[in-house]
């Protein structure tokens, strides 16, 4: 799995982030999925290798303006590339008449089909590589994670045992990926007898803005990847004139740490984490590592990433 992280900022824009869009590719699949999406995402899009003509489906996390603003002209965009596929909207109550009214009032006349789905927390939905399921949040408007978990793979022959019982790679494995049993050389073959054990699929969430991530229970334990906002330091967020409901870095190595995730991607990181100021980017980072053990990336726009079966996490060039 694939992750390009096309906006990673909260709230605004700065110099060096644009606010949160991230981009999911599946192997051995022709099409992408975006998660959120925020002001400008489609200007972040023509500087990454995805393609707008790919795009399966949009899921939004909540209705906030830094995670919903992008999607008119995304569409609109999409209509002027003459990329005319059908594209899926999963959102919270309510996205169906944003996109539809700037829709109206623009008078944009894509083209090509919408459909929307305004799911509640705990629905599941079922895809050609994977079952994605809404888990509640902790925010000022109602907001979601996206908990990903991607099909096992059961079909896999064992080629040494079938070589070894006197049958190399030919056709004939298909049949036994198929269920059937075969004759070869007098030998009935069962296919249950050389079918190697299911490779579990990869496991991710994908939070949007939330104060607790703890919420997320029982979904965290042994998790392959979270993604999830590290908006403040501890520090930052005491001394906040008005409280507001994000999660710290130390409130959220202090859950990654208590359910054994395996790596952690944080990002919607506040516009006063930057270079040019006195509270650098890596003070979320450390405050993190200070409760968990486990690899920890702080995303940058166009960081891309890739999940290998079994749980390990690179950084890959885009």
């Amino acid at each position: 799995m694939k992750f390009t992280f096309l906006g990673t900022s909260a709230g605004k824009p700065t110099r060096a982030r644009n606010v949160t869009a991230l981009g999911v590719e599946f192997d051995q699949d022709n099409k992408w999925y975006l998660f959120d999406c925020g002001e400008a995402t489609q200007h972040q899009l023509q500087k990454s290798p995805l393609r707008i003509g790919r795009l399966a489906a949009i899921f939004i996390t909540h209705m906030h303006g830094d995670h919903i603003f992008g999607l008119p002209g995304l569409l609109a965009s999409k209509k002027m590339d003459e990329a005319l596929r059908p594209v899926t909207i999963y959102g919270p109550a309510g996205i169906r008449e944003f996109v539809e009214c700037t829709i109206k009032l623009s008078e944009m006349h894509l083209g090509f089909e919408i459909r929307y789905i305004e799911y509640e927390p705990h629905d599941t939905f079922v895809f050609d590589k994977f079952q994605l399921s809404t888990l509640p949040l902790v925010h000022s408007v109602p907001s979601c994670a996206f908990y990903i978990r991607e099909n096992d793979i059961a079909n896999k022959l064992d080629e040494k045992k079938l070589r070894a019982a006197g049958l190399p790679p030919s056709p004939l494995y298909g049949e036994l990926k198929k269920g059937k049993k075969i004759m070869h050389e007098g030998t009935l073959l069962d296919p249950a007898d050389y079918m190697l054990s299911p490779t579990p699929g990869r496991r991710v969430i994908i939070a949007g803005d939330n104060q607790k991530p703890e919420i997320l229970a029982d979904a965290l334990d042994n998790l392959d990847l979270l993604i999830h906002e590290a908006t403040y330091t501890q520090a930052v967020y005491d001394n906040l004139a008005k409280k507001v409901l994000h999660t710290t870095a130390r409130d959220l190595g202090i859950a990654c740490a208590h359910h054994s995730v395996k790596n952690l991607i944080a990002t919607h990181i506040s516009a006063r984490y930057d270079a040019e100021s006195p509270y650098g980017i890596t003070l979320l980072e450390e405050e993190i590592r200070a409760h968990y053990k486990g690899q920890v990336f702080i995303a940058n726009d166009f960081d891309r990433f890739y999940l290998q079966r079994g749980g390990v996490v690179e950084k890959i060039s885009i």
